[in-house]
């Protein structure tokens, strides 16, 4: 059944899937019901300008807000912001912090990346630091089925591969080897080499992991799948936007003659992702502060 949308045109109440996480914890969804002074849920946004928190991450927290009234979703700069920048990490967890009883847990941090990227973790632990709230980051959202089937839907889209079935629809696919492009160095590539394992059993077609600031490459990804007989190559960007330099990925593709599908941005997944994630994080709290 397709979603119930908002007077705004987001989908609204959306099923919640069972997931597991790496290692075999299961995911839980925001809880129905909230008390009052739980942790508000920050997005932590990879960027420097005010114009990071418009566009995709708006929408996100849009999003997320409407399907959970009863919790307090906020935005904030991590990457260069000035400690008197209001949108900044530590003015927002500062603020978190005083709407709050005194050592209550102020806010669960979700940074907005697909894969994990150690510089915008560190930026956040300092923040958190400078801030003096009392805030814990949540796991990165990685390794998921749910975001190669996000990935999937982009390349299909775009028309670089045959949508799913649940779409309802057929294409002919232009493309018969797929890099999925991520930021963060190798780490990031460690994780996304996951998602394209799960994103190629999809598509049945080889599917490999490559990198806009480390190794593998574009232009090495490129060779990899051009030597198992590929001649139609398209990038599936692993990342929701802000982390990442859109044009860098754009002309990367160009210089290896590839078509390019959009990043993940606000789909549905990726909502539901940080949800989950959020969930999760507040399920450990809980279960701390109960032993």
């Amino acid at each position: 059944m397709p979603p119930r949308q908002s007077s705004a045109g987001f989908p609204v109440r959306q099923p919640t899937a069972r997931l597991v996480a790496p290692g075999g914890r299961h995911r839980r969804a925001v809880p129905a019901s909230l008390p009052e002074g739980s942790p508000a849920l920050v997005l932590a946004v990879p960027t420097g300008s005010d114009d990071g928190l418009t566009g995709v991450a708006a929408e996100i927290a849009t999003i997320i807000g409407l399907d959970n009234p009863a919790l307090e979703v906020c935005l904030a700069k991590v990457v260069g912001s000035s400690q008197n920048d209001a949108a900044s990490m530590r003015a927002v967890l500062a603020d978190a912090a005083a709407k709050r009883p005194a050592q209550a847990t102020a806010a669960i941090v979700v940074p907005l990346l697909a894969t994990p990227h150690q510089a915008t973790i560190g930026a956040i632990r300092a923040a958190i630091a400078a801030s003096g709230a009392n805030a814990l980051i949540s796991e990165i959202f990685n390794t998921n089925a749910l975001l190669a089937e996000a990935l999937h839907i982009r390349l299909a889209d775009a028309g670089l591969a045959r949508a799913d079935r649940v779409r309802m629809f057929s294409i002919t696919t232009s493309a018969d080897g797929i890099m999925v492009a991520t930021v963060g160095g190798p780490e990031a590539v460690g994780s996304a080499s996951v998602t394209a394992v799960l994103l190629a059993a999809r598509l049945a077609l080889p599917v490999l992991p490559a990198s806009l600031d480390s190794s593998p490459s574009i232009e090495e990804g490129a060779g990899r799948l051009q030597a198992m007989g590929v001649t139609r190559v398209a990038i599936a960007p692993c990342v929701i936007g802000p982390e990442a330099n859109l044009g860098a990925i754009e002309s990367a593709a160009a210089s290896i003659g590839a078509k390019c599908a959009a990043p993940l941005g606000a789909h549905g997944n990726v909502v539901k992702l940080i949800t989950q994630t959020y969930g999760q994080a507040l399920s450990r709290l809980e279960a701390a502060e109960g032993a």
